[in-house]
């Protein structure tokens, strides 16, 4: 069974990362307005729609590309041979560009400016090491699913992470340089500071380079085959009950370091297929 070509995994990574924004920011917009001057609830209201909208984000485009939304997740799976440099590469400016889109959207829908920069600062040491530790720990999350077999939760799981991620981090859990940059476009309860950013984006590459090295301590036998199914399972073709038809594909291999890749045995264990923000 083929992999879907390049242009449609990267306009399914730019589809899910516009909606991954619109849900974010839009979310965060109807918290202000219907709980006003409770931050608290606010903030529930934000995180549960996030957690519940990742979830069927993740369903809806995962079985095109994969489901990543986010560069640290792309870079990182290519490190694991689970994705192409080149695919990886290509899947950053898809993701980068949804999430602006999908800010636009979001403040739009809401009758505000289409762009609105955000006045909101978050750059301290607090905010850094909380994205440190979120980044490090969504990225545990996925790959130890797929190490294990599980990744059929991956969706729900990393919803969930998520979700409770936004209550045990100061930073609430960006997690994601591609979101991060998209909040810089809307001036209202998820936004960020366009000085805060690059802090922000800092401590998640710095989480996704620890994730690899715990990864590769706690599963040292993880494969390219198993790394090729994050976040979940995506094939050319599906049955129409969505499970395959077919035996899976074997994952390819990086031949070189200029990002091509090589088949390797066409027989992947079933404990290798997985499902997946």
């Amino acid at each position: 069974m083929s992999e879907a070509p390049l242009w449609r995994r990267v306009f399914a990574e730019f589809l899910g990362s516009a909606f991954l924004a619109a849900v974010v920011i839009g979310s965060g917009i109807a918290a202000q307005r219907l709980s006003p001057g409770n931050t608290g609830l606010q903030l529930f209201e934000n995180a549960a729609a996030t957690a519940a909208g990742l979830f069927a984000i993740i369903l809806m485009f995962g079985p095109v590309s994969g489901g990543h939304f986010n560069p640290v997740v792309s870079f990182v799976d290519a490190a694991f041979g689970g994705l192409s440099w080149r695919d990886a590469a290509a899947y950053l400016p898809a993701q980068m560009a949804g999430c602006i889109s999908g800010a636009v959207v979001a403040n739009v829908m809401f009758s505000l400016d289409a762009v609105e920069f955000s006045s909101k600062s978050r750059a301290s040491p607090a905010h850094f090491l909380s994205e440190v530790v979120a980044t490090l720990g969504l990225l545990l999350v996925i790959f130890a699913l797929v190490r294990s077999g599980r990744s059929r939760t991956a969706p729900a799981a990393v919803g969930a992470y998520i979700g409770a991620a936004y209550f045990f981090t100061s930073s609430t859990s960006f997690a994601n340089p591609a979101i991060t940059v998209g909040r810089m476009f809307s001036d209202t309860f998820a936004g960020i500071a366009p000085s805060s950013a690059p802090s922000f984006i800092t401590a998640q590459i710095v989480g996704g380079v620890l994730a690899f090295v715990v990864v590769r301590a706690l599963y040292p036998d993880i494969t390219p085959a198993q790394a090729a199914e994050v976040l979940v399972r995506h094939d050319a073709e599906t049955a129409p009950d969505g499970v395959a038809s077919q035996p899976l594909r074997a994952a390819p291999a990086h031949a070189d370091g200029d990002g091509d890749r090589a088949a390797t045995d066409a027989t992947a264990p079933a404990s290798t297929d997985p499902s997946r923000r």
